[in-house]
Parts: C-alpha cells; structure tokens; sequence
C-alpha cells in the first residue's frame, strides 16, 4: 500500500477496499465495480467458499491467527489475474505479508467512515466476529485506534459518509488517478 503515485497507477490491477468492518465495503464494491464495469469480489465470500465454513465457524473453530493465514492465501490468489474491484475484510491489513502484496500487486482504497456512523448503521447486527464480546461502540472504536494507522497507508483514503453518491464519487476519483481506467486498456 502506497502513495498511488508509482506503477500501482499506471498498470491495470485490482482494486482493493480496506476500512473497518462495517463501513460498507461489499455494497460501494459492488456499485463501484458496476459504475467501471469490473467483476467484483468479496473476499469474505471466497474464504468462506475455500474453507467450506462461515467467517464466525472459522474463528470459532480456528481462531483468528489461523484465519488471518488462510485470508492472506485467498487475497493473494484474488489480486492476481484480470482487475477487478475486491471488498477485503477489515482485518486484511493486520498481515505485513498481505500488506506487501496489496503494495506490490493492488491499488488500494480505504473506505473510510466514522465510527459512530458505523455503529449507527449496524444496528444490533452481530454478524461479525471481531465486534463480539463487548458492546459494539466500544470494540469498534479500539479496532480503529489499532488499525487506521495501517488502513492510512492506502494509495487513495475516501470518506463514504461525506458524499451523497459514494460508487459514481469513488468511481470518478479513481478515473483521474488511474489512468488504465480512462484507457479502456484493462489488460488480460
């Protein structure tokens, strides 16, 4: 992950929505991916269907080291091969292996949102392993003290709660940066 700047911008690769759990990434990947008409890719979903068992099963059963190395296997798998717009789970950036690769080989967005709106949209939802245990607010703000430091060193930050129309704003920021998007050029 880096200043966007370099090779990460010039030659077509995946596009890689890191930010806290919660903060909306498989929907605006989703709605990205259709406005720059790219495949998209949950990469909870593919570890989901590698492991044949839920992201709660696969804490529960696991533990966490363990499904931190089984998501860096699929991640890596997942930027390889024709771009694409990929929604990381909010963890992914934990790993310096999974760092490095998403430097090397991704571009890498962090859809960043306020916690409070995080909390506000998710409700009573649970649905997520890492908010389990104590109240939600609270193990929110303390997964974002610990990872917006890494999430910072993404090639673009966009602020999803800042704009009224969040995949055409992302979507037209990501075509004045990355010039393979304006191209058509998106490679094999």
């Amino acid at each position: 992950m880096g200043d966007g700047a370099g090779a990460a911008g010039l030659q077509p690769r995946t596009l890689v929505l890191i930010g806290l759990t919660g903060a909306g990434k498989s929907t605006l990947g989703r709605r990205l991916a259709r406005q720059l008409a790219l495949p998209f890719v949950d990469s909870d979903h593919e570890i989901e269907a590698a492991a044949r068992m839920s992201i709660d099963d696969l804490f529960v059963t696991y533990g966490e080291a363990a499904f931190r190395q089984g998501e860096a296997r699929v991640l890596a798998r997942l930027v390889d091969g024709r771009p694409k717009v990929l929604a990381a789970g909010g963890g992914a950036v934990l790993s310096a292996e999974t760092r490095a690769l998403l430097a090397a080989r991704a571009f890498t967005v962090w859809v960043r949102m306020d916690v409070e709106a995080i909390v506000e949209r998710l409700g009573s939802r649970r649905a997520r392993p890492v908010l389990a245990g104590d109240d939600m607010a609270s193990a929110l703000r303390r997964l974002a003290a610990e990872r917006e430091p890494l999430y910072a060193r993404a090639d673009l930050t966009f602020d999803v709660d800042k704009v009224e129309s969040p995949a055409a704003e992302l979507a037209a920021q990501l075509r004045a940066r990355l010039p393979w998007l304006r191209s058509g050029n998106l490679g094999a």
